[in-house]
């Protein structure tokens, strides 16, 4: 709490007037880069493309947080994250990644079996790719694989079913 303050150039007092422990400041700053990917999300849904939108919210979202270790760390699982307090604003982004998600498997490019819950295993490996960097991978380089693991089958492309 001391470093987060004399980063933000304020007192420690300051700090716990607004957030009383370490946990409730985590959680307010989890709270607000869900808002923040939801707010992409809705801008992705002026996409008309539907993989193209899909892909413009993990890319956005990823961009978001690139150097956001704390925000990193939170999403590998810290145990002092209060879900109960973010649970509205990841309804919201469910929604609307959702519906990203609903129009691109209705439109044959992603995968009939991708679901939000995929969405947010493939943002946790990210961010711990962003984090850990394991053997120098690129989180980038991460995320384009997971891309193509997440469209539709290439054999369904390559048969003229499916286009890109």
């Amino acid at each position: 709490m001391d470093e987060i303050a004399a980063h933000a150039g304020v007192g420690i007092g300051t700090v716990y007037r607004h957030f009383p422990t370490k946990e409730a400041l985590l959680t307010e700053m989890v709270r607000a880069r869900f808002q923040e990917f939801a707010e992409i999300a809705l801008s992705a849904e002026d996409i008309a493309d539907p993989l193209d939108a899909l892909k413009h919210v993990i890319r956005g979202s990823a961009e978001a947080v690139e150097g956001d270790s704390g925000f990193q760390l939170a999403m590998m699982g810290s145990s002092e994250l209060e879900w109960d307090g973010i649970e509205q604003q990841k309804a919201a982004l469910a929604e609307v990644v959702g519906r990203i998600i609903a129009r691109a498997v209705a439109a044959g490019v992603v995968r009939e079996d991708f679901d939000f819950e995929d969405f947010a295993m493939v943002m946790c490996g990210i961010t711990s790719t962003m984090y850990y960097k394991p053997g120098g991978a690129s989180w980038h380089r991460h995320l384009e694989i997971l891309l193509h693991g997440v469209c539709a089958p290439l054999r369904d492309v390559e048969q003229g079913l499916l286009t890109r």
